[in-house]
């Protein structure tokens, strides 16, 4: 079930774009992970830190300063639920989205040559084809090891920055809430034809495991340099998800906006999203800062 949840939040939360800049002036220029916000009637201080949902754990850190924001929040916000997540009864529904509509299959999306591919691919990471060949085929990118962390993945042991939140914040004993739900996040993939999902898939497995490592390597670098724009302009140079950037990505962060207020409102918070959601002019940096917010890094 930990690999439904990972499929769910990577997929979602590792496709970062460079789409356009706008407010310049807003967008943050500063190398930082963590965040405060304050303004516009605050009572209290919140947080906001930007992960990476899968690194290897000897390049896993946290900075004193996110840590001590982390325990002056009084909940924790991610961009679904994680205790639901930890619900059998709520993966099991998430599950059949997973399957793809109208009894389509990965054989009516790909060529005879390019299926074959495919199917060796999933072979040969033990994930037989005859299992997931109703599967849509971003979520299958998602249960490939190989096409999100390179071969280096089997290597190392892998840390999940959601997942050490989580269990801080249930040794603190605090609130855990979602900015939206799993199913939402599930139901986008319906938004992306298969084809497009297919050829994304196919370019991803075509590129090869040494491509993957040295891209994913070179991500981990900048974010252990905290530098979110770069990591940002670096995954904006893959091209196959610039057609549904405003899907995965800018409308995400301007619903998060809302409902991001209403929480900071109630309580102080620690909102912990993916890194490629916090830079940019439509990033949730400059969007709090559009609405009011006062946003700087925590020194």
């Amino acid at each position: 079930m930990k690999r439904i949840f990972t499929a769910v939040v990577l997929v979602t939360g590792l496709i970062l774009s460079g789409y356009a800049q706008k407010n310049a002036e807003l967008i943050p220029q500063e190398k930082s992970l963590i965040w405060e916000i304050k303004g516009k009637g605050l009572n209290q201080t919140s947080f906001l830190y930007g992960t990476i949902h899968m690194i290897g754990k000897k390049d896993f850190f946290l900075t004193d300063g996110t840590k001590k924001s982390f325990d002056r929040s009084k909940q924790v916000a991610f961009e679904i639920d994680m205790e639901e997540m930890g619900d059998i009864m709520s993966l099991l529904p998430l599950l059949m989205q997973s399957f793809m509509k109208n009894d389509t299959t990965l054989q009516d999306l790909f060529s005879k040559e390019d299926y074959v591919l495919v199917k060796a691919h999933f072979d040969k990471v033990g994930l037989p084809m005859m299992f997931l060949n109703r599967i849509k085929p971003m979520f299958l990118s998602a249960l490939d090891p190989k096409a999100m962390m390179g071969d280096g993945s089997e290597k190392e042991d892998i840390v999940s920055y959601e997942m050490e939140f989580l269990e801080m914040a249930q040794n603190q004993k605090k609130a855990v809430e979602g900015l939206e739900t799993a199913a939402f996040q599930m139901s986008m993939f319906d938004s992306i034809p298969y084809r497009a999902q297919a050829q994304m898939l196919l370019e991803s497995i075509k590129s090869g495991a040494d491509a993957s490592d040295a891209q994913f390597d070179q991500l981990v670098e900048l974010y252990k340099n905290q530098d979110i724009q770069a990591m940002q302009d670096l995954m904006g140079e893959d091209n196959t998800t610039n057609n549904y950037n405003d899907l995965l990505l800018v409308n995400r962060n301007r619903k998060w906006i809302p409902i991001m207020e209403k929480m900071m409102q109630d309580k102080a918070t620690f909102f912990a999203v993916g890194a490629g959601h916090l830079g940019g002019g439509q990033g949730v940096i400059a969007l709090l800062r559009a609405a009011g917010y006062s946003v700087e890094p925590v020194k």
